[in-house]
């Protein structure tokens, strides 16, 4: 069954919704539905970012890797090196009346290692076969504040690509459906920089590609650009996220 797209705000990238500007665009019909269905310490939190769909990419691979460690291969149990990144997503639904966390979305994440290579693909460019390894996917299902976390590594580079990892969600529907947001999520080049100057990204002698210089960096990338800040010797990043459909 087709979801309608609510008609509150327009789906444009970055767009923030903050409590005073939901309330004047919902009217005073809309004031006392919005109050009744906020949650006592809802008020400071409702706001929802809406970030821009990007393709999903060549090396989607729909796997029941159920976790929050990507780090390991689930069948070898080794360890990929790199620097560890804590990611934190939180998952919203935006209506005409609201901004709700959405609970038991799924959130897959993927991406390649400090070398380039995504798990279980066959890709020429990447010298051998990972077909059968499971490293760094997998997905949580958001919690009842649209919450997931993953423990994965700071993601290396390959040619024609800025630096990025993948993201799709799966959510909850009418009539069992399940609707998609698919997108890609990018980094920092300062903190990049300091990130690839230590092993064992520092050992490729190549230059990644810019942000500016990646085509779908340039289709609404910034909005989907994380900030990690240092966590001890490693690092954490999070990103909110506002469904529409």
């Amino acid at each position: 069954m087709k979801m309608t797209r609510p008609v509150i705000a327009p789906a444009m990238p970055g767009a923030r919704l903050a409590r005073r500007r939901m309330l004047a665009l919902l009217g005073a019909s809309g004031v006392a539905a919005l109050a009744a269905s906020a949650r006592p310490q809802a008020a400071a939190e409702l706001s929802c970012t809406v970030r821009p769909r990007q393709t999903e990419g060549p090396y989607f691979v729909d796997e029941p890797l159920n976790r929050s460690d990507l780090r390991s291969d689930s069948r070898s149990g080794q360890i990929k090196p790199g620097i560890s990144l804590r990611l934190a997503l939180r998952v919203s639904r935006l209506t005409e009346a609201n901004c709700d966390p959405l609970a038991g979305a799924r959130v897959d994440v993927w991406h390649c290692d400090a070398e380039g290579r995504y798990s279980d693909v066959r890709a020429p460019g990447f010298g051998v076969s990972t077909a059968g390894a499971h490293f760094l996917r997998g997905y949580q299902v958001t919690d009842a504040h649209g919450m997931v976390r993953f423990l994965t590594i700071y993601p290396g580079w390959y040619f024609g690509r800025a630096v990025h990892m993948h993201l799709k969600i799966r959510f909850p529907g009418a009539l069992g459906a399940a609707p998609e947001f698919t997108s890609q999520l990018y980094f920092d080049e300062r903190v990049t920089e300091r990130v690839y100057a230590r092993a064992p990204y520092a050992r490729r002698a190549q230059r990644w590609l810019r942000n500016a210089d990646d085509a779908l960096y340039r289709d609404g990338g910034r909005d989907l650009t994380l900030a990690p800040e240092p966590d001890g010797e490693d690092y954490a990043a999070r990103l909110d996220l506002a469904l529409t459909a």
